[in-house]
This record gives structure tokens, C-alpha cells and sequence, in this order.
């Protein structure tokens, strides 16, 4: 029996067939170069190997370059800005993102019970110091003549902030419920404090400059403040609104900042116990925080917060 065969190369060289002619009759045969392919293999494995361990090493430089408690970029420099926003609790269900209603009947326990839930476990990190890191050895028992020195924090007792506590259900089931501010966190920033009854500008609420001016004569160590406004955006709703009370004080302390992302750091806040609103009706509310480098944008809500209140 004869055989001719004649091999012919693939284009890529990673087979080989073989032509053979047995008895007259042309069979193709596939024979794989075992060589050639372990080759290959194990330039791949070896390249992708290198690979990654010279993105492990450029990744290993790059977080050298970089300070987990301190942004690359600041202030101006950063997304953020330097103009701190203005937030409240508690904030309506996630199915429901956009709205800004907190809205309840307050003789019904069921019906209030999320608004409740909702303040008792945003407080929470406030009322247990033990659930933020560091904030049990860091915390200091800071004033306005007493300021917190490197890495320490100043405490918010909320504990004695009646009505505004948990055991009383923050009011709530009084129809008179109350509502928390907070100041959003920028790193490095100074706040430029109305710490004079001079310069207190045109479009600040009057009741607000009497508020400063009170301060100023009987406790001026406490000018150093950003100040805090709550007031019925129209007409109507300054009457529907009725009186609010700030509870403890009418604004953050200045003691509180810069913000350096010390550990146990926690946002000083404000309470608005609202005493007496009208039911049955919706109230807009605006707030607003007051400092020389705090702008202010209804459109935008830069530098305020805007919310709905509606008690059945």
C-alpha cells in the first residue's frame, strides 16, 4: 500500500495538515503542534502575569499619594464647592426620593410610627457614642470658649432636648412635631459667622436680627454661629405655620468647624419644634443657614432646604 502525503501549513502556524493519498484516495488529516502551543501558552500566562503586577504596582504608588482622612481635592478645587447645603430629618420613604412632605395624622400611633422610626435611627449614632469609631476616646465636651484640640470631636447631647427626644416621640403625637437640620460636611471649610449686629443683610428675616442682637447683648460669646431660619415660604404659609421654637440653640456652633474628618465626627445639629401648626392644609417651609460665605439660590436650594409639612 503507498502513501504520499504533502503537509501544508495553516496561516498561522498552529497546525499542520497532512495530505495523504492511500490507494488513490486524498484523506486530510489534522495534527496539532503540541510545541508550538505550549509556547503560546505560556507567553500569554507570563505576559498577563507582568501585566498585573505592573497595574498592582502603579495602583501600590498611587494610594501612597493619597491621604484616606484628607481629599486630594478641596474647597474651590473639589466638586463640592465651598457652599455647604442644608438637610432635615426625617426624610419621606426611599419610594419616594423626590418628595419632601412629611405628612401624618397625629392621633394615629401607626400612622406617624415611620416618621418616629425614621428620627430614632437617624439619631441613633448620636445617642450611642459607641457606634461610631473613635468617638468614644475622641469626644470632648466643647463650648464656645472650649475648643476641641487635633483629633478630637465635639459631643451633641440631644439627650435633654425636650420635646424633641426619642422617649416623647418627638412630638409628634401632639401635632406639633419636630424637625432636624443639619449642615453638610465640606473638608477645610471656615465659616465667615454674622458676629456683629453691623453688616446683617437686607433680605435676613427681621426676627432673626432681633435673635442676633439679643445674643449680642447678653451672651456674645456666642455670636460665632451660623445661624439658622425657618419660615413659611408665602404668605399663607407664615400664618398656616404658627410659632417655632430652635432647639438648643438657634443655629450651629462655631466650635464645630473647619470639618478635618477627625474620627468620631459627628454633624452638629439644630431642632425646629414647630408648636402649633394649622391641620388639614400643606405648609412649605424654608430654611436657611446664615454665614458671609453661604450663598443663597431658591431655584438651586443652595445654602437652604425646602420641605412640606401636613398634619390630618
Amino acid at each position: 500500500m503507498g502513501t504520499d502525503c504533502q503537509r501544508i501549513r495553516g496561516e498561522r502556524q498552529l497546525m499542520m495538515v497532512k495530505i495523504c493519498k492511500y490507494d488513490g484516495q486524498v484523506v486530510p488529516r489534522v495534527q496539532q503542534t503540541v510545541q508550538a502551543l505550549a509556547q503560546i501558552i505560556l507567553f500569554y500566562t507570563i505576559f498577563y502575569i507582568v501585566l498585573s503586577a505592573l497595574f498592582a504596582f502603579c495602583m501600590w504608588v498611587f494610594f501612597q499619594t493619597l491621604d484616606p482622612r484628607i481629599p486630594k481635592w478641596k474647597l474651590d478645587e473639589s466638586l463640592i464647592g465651598t457652599n455647604p447645603g442644608l438637610g432635615f430629618r426625617p426624610m419621606p420613604d426611599t419610594g419616594n426620593v423626590e418628595s419632601t412632605l412629611i405628612w401624618y395624622k397625629g392621633t394615629d400611633k401607626e400612622n406617624y410610627k415611620y416618621w418616629v422610626k425614621s428620627l430614632e435611627e437617624f439619631l441613633e449614632v448620636y445617642r450611642r457614642p459607641g457606634l461610631t469609631p473613635g468617638r468614644g476616646q475622641n469626644i470632648y465636651n466643647c463650648d464656645y470658649s472650649r475648643k476641641p484640640g487635633p483629633g478630637q470631636v465635639c459631643d451633641v447631647d440631644i439627650r435633654s432636648w425636650d420635646p424633641c427626644t426619642v422617649e416623647n416621640d418627638f412630638n409628634y403625637h401632639k401635632a406639633s412635631p419636630c424637625i432636624f437640620l443639619k449642615l453638610n460636611k465640606i473638608y477645610g471649610w471656615v465659616p465667615e459667622y454674622y458676629n456683629s449686629t453691623e453688616g446683617l443683610p437686607d433680605q435676613m428675616p427681621e426676627e432673626l436680627k432681633r435673635h442676633i442682637r439679643e445674643v449680642a447683648r447678653t451672651r456674645p460669646h456666642e455670636l460665632n454661629t451660623i445661624w439658622v431660619s425657618c419660615e413659611g415660604e408665602n404668605p399663607a404659609d407664615i400664618e398656616n405655620l404658627g410659632p417655632i421654637t430652635y432647639i438648643p440653640r438657634r443655629g450651629f456652633p462655631g466650635y464645630f468647624f473647619p470639618f478635618e474628618n477627625s474620627e468620631g465626627y459627628l454633624s452638629p445639629l439644630t431642632a425646629i419644634h414647630v408648636k402649633n401648626p394649622r391641620s388639614g392644609v400643606i405648609i412649605n417651609i424654608e430654611c436657611k443657614a446664615w454665614a458671609k460665605n453661604i450663598k443663597h439660590n431658591r431655584q438651586d436650594r443652595v445654602g437652604s432646604v425646602h420641605l412640606e409639612l401636613m398634619i390630618d
